[in-house]
């Protein structure tokens, strides 16, 4: 059975990252976890308000479930840290993975790639890390489309 670690904060329940797991799903059984990390300003993390963050978070995190669910992919999920990097070696830690996907929106609209967590997250991972870019040009919406580049 394939594990599959999934990093993913608004891109968690999108179609990209979902045609991801399903692909490897057809290949056989997979077991996948997907973190969502607590996002928060600085300001509010700073004040310890970070109630909100996890909310959201869980809200993504069930969405995403639910998602996978209905394509019958066996998924279980927990909330992060708000660094997605803590998150995902806390999500190493919990869940014995053999790949890693990271799912973030395309450059200039991703803090993530611009605070290069891709590369920080294949310097800490034991296992193979994919990035999966959701695609915001397909049809003028939100619709979108995997970008992939694995270690």
């Amino acid at each position: 059975m394939r594990r599959i670690l999934v990093i993913a904060n608004e891109t968690a329940d999108g179609p990209a990252l979902r045609e991801q797991l399903v692909e490897r799903a057809t290949r056989g059984p997979v077991q996948v976890f997907v973190v969502c990390p607590a996002l928060n300003s600085r300001l509010r993390h700073w004040l310890s308000d970070e109630d909100g963050a996890r909310i959201r978070a869980e809200q993504r995190l069930r969405a995403s479930l639910a998602a996978l669910a209905r394509e019958g992919i066996d998924a279980d999920g927990v909330v992060g840290d708000a660094d997605p990097v803590v998150a995902l070696a806390d999500g190493l830690r919990m869940f014995r993975a053999g790949e890693v996907i990271v799912s973030t929106h395309p450059p200039g609209r991703s803090n993530w790639l611009e605070r290069d967590v891709v590369q920080r997250a294949r310097a800490i991972s034991p296992v193979p890390v994919t990035h999966v870019v959701a695609d915001e040009t397909r049809a003028g919406t939100s619709t979108l489309a995997p970008i992939l580049a694995a270690r």
